[in-house]
């Protein structure tokens, strides 16, 4: 029979000092460093071109730069390869520059109308979901976001029936290799808070589906980030980087008061501590869209979004 002692010890109830050799704690620590430094391997660092849209360099520039500050990959926006491409260019051609430079496309940022409730403005944007995924599969890309595109002036009558209309995007996306990720708008009348992303999510009830988010969205829509916690790992791969100002409203902050993260009021050590507890990896996205860094030369802004997000996981 195990005593009362045995079974509290067990448990982690009692303090570990009173019931651990010093020896064994020598070992423990240096496991617990070991375990640190495991976690802080979990993440790998992205680019979302958006941050430096206002510098208008190129995504093939972008591309040089953001390889050469040392990130692991790149998110690219839809529209912007629909330009490269009427530009007369190759987007297989895009892609070989991209995997030569070491970077993987992580996702991409895409505007089809899924959730419309028009039936024939869904249904252009369904075939429109298509040709993007046909173009991403060219350029290595095996993710989209889906953003309430096309409901952001009113919210939807019925979440079931968002649901249902995300499960075809799902359907379509697994059929194409490119996995449409869930995007939280905090500034839209649909999709605006956590809860009502997770009850499309469990509604659909697709095994592919997948979360996209961030604190901006998470703050102006006023959704609670330990609601995150109960997101299981399995379905947020990317989460966006992005912070704002204490001084900051729900009610008035926009896109464009996104800073740099870690400069700002949010607990971003807390948040990556939550998101890289149960996950084998998480990526982070550099996702800004404020015109003061539009004004400063683009490889500024590229190293020093790494630096800070870097510098955050060193805190984790």
């Amino acid at each position: 029979m195990i005593n009362r002692r045995d079974l509290l010890k067990t448990a982690g109830i009692l303090g570990t000092s009173s019931l651990v050799p010093a020896s064994a704690l020598a070992l423990t620590s240096g496991a617990e460093s070991t375990k640190v430094k495991s976690l802080k391997k979990k993440f790998s660092f992205c680019f979302n071109s958006s941050t430096i849209r206002g510098q208008k360099i190129g995504i093939e520039k972008e591309v040089e730069l953001v390889s050469k500050a040392g990130y692991h990959g790149i998110e690219v926006w839809v529209p912007v390869l629909n330009e490269y491409k009427k530009s007369g260019k190759s987007i297989k051609d895009l892609a070989k520059k991209i995997k030569d430079s070491g970077l993987q496309v992580q996702d991409a940022i895409g505007f089809a109308q899924w959730i419309h409730e028009d039936d024939q403005i869904r249904a252009k944007a369904l075939e429109q979901a298509k040709e993007e995924m046909d173009m991403l599969v060219q350029l290595g890309c095996h993710r989209i976001a889906a953003p309430p595109a096309g409901a952001t002036d009113k919210e939807v009558p019925s979440y079931d029936a968002v649901a249902e209309r995300f499960r075809d995007l799902v359907e379509i996306g697994v059929q194409q290799g490119v996995i449409p990720q869930l995007e939280l708008w905090g500034f839209s009348k649909t999709l605006y808070k956590l809860s009502q992303l997770m009850y499309v999510a469990a509604q659909c009830g697709h095994p592919q589906t997948r979360l996209l988010t961030d604190v901006y969205h998470l703050y102006k829509g006023g959704s609670d980030l330990d609601a995150m916690k109960l997101i299981a790992p399995e379905s947020i791969e990317i989460f966006h980087m992005n912070d704002y100002l204490a001084s900051s409203s729900p009610a008035t902050i926009t896109d464009a008061d996104r800073i740099y993260p870690g400069d700002g009021a949010t607990p971003m050590t807390k948040i990556l501590q939550d998101l890289v507890r149960h996950r084998d990896k998480v990526i982070l996205s550099l996702e800004l869209f404020n015109p003061q860094y539009y004004k400063l030369d683009a490889a500024t802004v590229i190293n020093t979004g790494l630096e800070k997000m870097k510098r955050l996981v060193e805190m984790v």
